[in-house]
């Protein structure tokens, strides 16, 4: 993405995880964010475009933005677990590149079902600082709802005509939440043509 993207080789439960890591030009960040990619079955990877654009949102912010290959994809062993392996793998590299310090989670589509997870599991045991879910695929997945004490610092943003993941089944899983939907009018699953709006969307939560 840029001079300071650092590749990485991580550790899990089903052996390595490619990785990539995009640190501020200066070198100095605030915290890290760990960046989970669209569904392996259907050419998600690390280098989606919606997921580049989370990692550049994060480092004009002043994060470090770490996204990886779920189990099976790339360079990453194993082979695809249903959201159950991926979530392991996520909790694996926030171990290894955020062990400590403020931490952020995100993540698209298929992602953004996996970082759910991983946020209900780290809930009881770690402060979670920015959650962002991007056309967040609860028609497709059991999505875990967002820990009530983390509502405050979570983005959720999903286009009005996303016909991947129709609007209806994130409001569906937002309302008994009462956690609100950030609806881009006129904008589909992968953004096409509005990815820096999204960036700027993201930009916004992140200062705010």
């Amino acid at each position: 993405m840029n001079s300071a993207t650092q590749a990485m080789r991580l550790q899990g439960a089903d052996g390595a995880i490619e990785a990539l890591c995009d640190t501020p030009e200066n070198g100095a960040f605030q915290g890290t964010a760990v960046i989970a990619h669209p569904h392996p079955l259907f050419g998600g990877t690390m280098q989606n475009k919606v997921v580049q654009t989370l990692a550049r949102a994060f480092v004009q912010c002043g994060w470090q933005a770490v996204r990886f290959n779920f189990r099976g994809v790339g360079a990453s062993a194993g082979t695809y677990d249903e959201g159950r392996g991926e979530a392991a793998d996520m909790l694996a590299v926030i171990r290894q590149v955020a062990p400590e310090g403020p931490l952020a989670l995100a993540g698209f589509s298929f992602g953004a079902f996996v970082t759910s997870q991983a946020a209900q599991t780290l809930a009881p045991e770690r402060l979670v600082d920015k959650l962002v879910l991007v056309g967040t695929a609860a028609s497709r997945f059991e999505v875990a709802p967002v820990p009530p004490e983390l509502h405050a610092q979570t983005l959720v943003l999903h286009g009005e005509q996303d016909d991947t993941v129709p609007l209806a089944s994130v409001l569906d899983w937002a309302r008994p939440q009462f956690l609100p939907v950030t609806v881009i009018p006129g904008v589909e699953h992968f953004f096409h043509g509005q990815l820096p709006l999204l960036r700027a969307l993201v930009v916004r939560h992140l200062r705010a």
